[in-house]
């Protein structure tokens, strides 16, 4: 067993398929793709590539640190208090615990998403 593991920015295997809860909803109908490439044996670390299409709904990070890397398109956060922030293809963040906001799709966007819990 390797202890090394690449993520592939284009799987071809099928990803499971999502929306957002109702609660968690607050414009358009987005919907999610998740290609889950890895996960620690105790769940608390995952990494892999997801996709989601145009909408608006709240984001609650909880205890969980979430580092991304945007492969395409174009996503408006705004942390509650503070301006939104842009980011497109080729930018990185990190969503520290406690963060509560919003995440808006603006253009379909793909990441790479590693999440800490």
């Amino acid at each position: 067993m390797t202890l090394l593991k690449t993520i592939d920015h284009n799987p071809t295997f099928a990803p499971t398929h999502a929306q957002p809860t109702p609660e968690k909803l607050i414009e358009g109908a987005p919907e999610f793709s998740t290609w889950a490439m890895d996960e620690a044996k105790d769940g608390t670390v995952k990494s892999g590539v997801w996709r989601a299409t145009p909408g608006l709904t709240h984001s609650i990070k909880g205890e969980t640190f979430e580092f991304c890397h945007i492969l395409e398109g174009v996503i408006e956060l705004t942390e509650n208090g503070k301006p939104p922030v842009i980011y497109r293809a080729g930018d990185s963040f990190v969503m520290k615990p406690g963060y509560v906001g919003t995440w808006r799709t603006i253009e379909t966007v793909r990441k790479i998403y590693v999440t800490v819990s």
